[in-house]
């Protein structure tokens, strides 16, 4: 009698696509626009710090408002660090996934030389890694205030102010926001591409846009320490 065989069980949809290096692609396109969409409006919320403590400190008490009655209070804020965290986990893992398939494919070295790349392209493996150490530093340094040794809680104007009045902390995110505008000029197309929204003609718009933003985010960030530095916010 002959035995019988047990069926293999055929992986889900999902965790085939999640396999394939379009899948993965795919995440880091999706989770890359989430966290853009996070940080411009990041961005515009750092800005109202030009409007004084009373109005920076009554948004930052805000943010830990939204969604209520229906969500109690502050856990908005911890839904969407959550997400955020979801988000630049999959992407860090697809982005490191990726990268080794893309070594294992190419196992000797080139003939000839490839074509020179542009610089954002050669320094996005390394603005990844100075971007999520960064993230852990700002974290701890304005979130929790472990870092920040003349923070105060609940102060969150005097806490961004007595930071970057440590001239560490303004290198650190000097060249923490530099590497994101880099990451975001690269990324914005590749990840607009990846969705199937880059066309033949709108190629050339979608660089400039990626191009525009960087400039934007990187100028809207670097304003806030900036105007620490030179005596504008104080």
């Amino acid at each position: 009698m002959a035995l019988a065989t047990r069926a293999v069980p055929r992986p889900s949809t999902l965790a085939t696509l999640w396999r394939s290096t379009i899948g993965k692609k795919t995440v880091m396109a999706v989770t890359g626009v989430v966290m853009l969409l996070f940080l411009v409006a990041h961005m515009l919320g750092n800005l109202k710090i030009f409007f004084g403590a009373g109005d920076y400190n009554a948004y930052a008490g805000w943010l830990r408002t939204i969604g209520e009655p229906a969500l109690h209070h502050g856990w908005f804020l911890w839904i969407m660090r959550v997400g955020l965290v979801a988000s630049v986990a999959g992407h860090v893992v697809s982005a490191w996934q990726l990268s080794r398939r893309d070594l294992a494919a190419r196992p000797t070295a080139y003939v000839h030389r490839r074509p020179r790349a542009s610089y954002a392209t050669r320094t996005m493996r390394w603005g990844g890694v100075i971007l999520a150490l960064f993230i852990v530093w700002h974290i701890l340094d304005l979130t929790t205030l472990t870092v920040n040794p003349r923070a105060e809680p609940g102060h969150p104007y005097e806490n961004v102010v007595a930071d970057f009045r440590n001239w560490y902390a303004d290198v650190i995110y000097l060249v923490a926001m530099l590497a994101l505008g880099l990451h975001i000029r690269h990324g914005f197309r590749s990840a607009a591409q990846t969705l199937g929204a880059v066309t033949r003609r709108g190629d050339r718009a979608f660089r400039i846009a990626g191009n525009v933003l960087a400039l934007v985010l990187t100028a809207g960030f670097v304003a806030v320490p900036v105007s620490v530095m030179t005596g504008v916010l104080n």
